[in-house]
């Protein structure tokens, strides 16, 4: 698939598909290096993994010590230490490091035990999102700029995968964009609230209909953390 839980809803998404993962000290820049493959929800069962005592460590995944380096005794990783950490790896490379708001709602896209952490898998899923998100944006940044215009930004949703209303594209404009543009960081927001919205309809649309019904405190637990 093109990017880890991307897609247009109801359908297989387009677009260039992320064969591995860089570590940080790849194509996204730090002091880290090495490859590491196997992105996509098939190279992530289940969420949470190696959780306190960093039972179960994986076996010659180089990660792991990173992760564990970060994440310390608790073995999970908070929104502080993932803003140190993606700060220190140079992932968001010469474009604005991620404020502190954008590293909740990335943890709160795969947070599916509501813990406000990270745990193992879900910080190898993140790293490989966060890869296909940046060379999607770099498509459309092209004068380096850091930042993408709105027409680009609509170009960049399609090329994603997904099937939204000129109305909906506006908002979502309206909402990330600062001086008629839109930053890195904020492009991530956004990406981040696509997706968890995207998978947390997909997953109460058993029949694939494009139509659900959501109870109050249901809809508010689906939206209130991104």
């Amino acid at each position: 698939m093109a990017y880890p839980g991307y897609g247009g809803y109801g359908g297989p998404p387009p677009g260039v598909p992320v064969q591995g993962m860089s570590m940080p000290g790849g194509p996204m820049g730090g002091p880290m290096g090495g490859p590491m493959g196997g992105a996509g929800p098939a190279g992530f069962p289940g969420y949470g993994a190696y959780p306190g005592n960093f039972a179960q460590p994986p076996v010659n995944d180089p990660m792991w010590s990173y992760f564990r380096a970060i994440a310390g005794q608790d073995g999970e990783i908070d929104s502080e230490e993932l803003q140190r950490c993606l700060t220190q790896t140079g992932v968001s490379g010469t474009y604005t490091p991620f404020s502190l708001e954008t590293c909740r709602i990335m943890i709160a896209m795969l947070d599916v035990d509501m813990t406000g952490k990270m745990g193992f898998n879900e910080f190898k899923e993140l790293f490989a999102a966060l890869n296909g998100w940046k060379q999607n944006f770099m498509m459309f940044d092209q004068d380096r700029s850091g930042t993408v215009e709105p027409h680009e930004m609509a170009q960049a949703v399609s090329s994603m995968g997904y099937r939204i209303s000129p109305n909906t594209l506006n908002g979502i404009i309206k909402r990330y964009s600062k001086a008629g543009r839109i930053a890195f960081d904020d492009y991530v927001a956004c990406c981040v609230k696509l997706r968890s919205l995207t998978d947390a309809f997909r997953r109460r649309d058993a029949m694939q209909q494009g139509a659900v019904n959501f109870q109050y405190d249901d809809f508010l637990q689906c939206t209130i953390t991104i």
